[in-house]
């Protein structure tokens, strides 16, 4: 089963979350093969999610949104060992309130089409910054 939108539930208890440090949201994300749209057009699913990116891009940044981190996996040590992220980052938002808004934002309605094409399945993990330590104890 592929995970690529919201479940509404959770998207309220999300949005209920009182905690007012800037929001980070972990994005891991596994892309189909081939992305195939309404009008039976195909599209690598890199080549879809690249089209997510360039649309989504200006609201994102008008909201003040940022990718913090981005890496590559290489491979998993503890989990599924068939799971692998094409994509891996962290887009950091000023505020739930500007997440919300751009989820809202009728350019952004029109480019979340491609990644709902473009993705296998995801995770979207809601995280807080906390201070960096010496070690793994916080």
């Amino acid at each position: 089963m592929g995970y690529v939108g919201f479940d509404r539930a959770i998207y309220k208890s999300f949005k209920e979350i009182k905690d007012n440090r800037p929001l980070h949201m972990l994005n891991l994300v596994e892309l189909k093969e081939e992305a195939i749209y309404p009008d039976g057009s195909i599209l690598t699913g890199v080549e879809a999610y690249k089209r997510y990116g360039k649309e989504s891009e200006p609201v994102f940044k008008r909201l003040g949104g940022s990718i913090v981190w981005r890496g590559e996996m290489l491979i998993g040590l503890i989990g599924p060992a068939d799971e692998k992220w094409d994509i891996c980052f962290i887009a950091e938002y000023p505020s739930v309130e500007a997440f919300v808004s751009m989820q809202r934002d009728e350019i952004y309605q029109k480019a979340v089409v491609h990644r709902q094409i473009a993705v296998k399945t995801s995770r979207l993990i809601r995280m807080a910054p906390n201070k960096i330590g010496e070690n793994f104890a916080f």
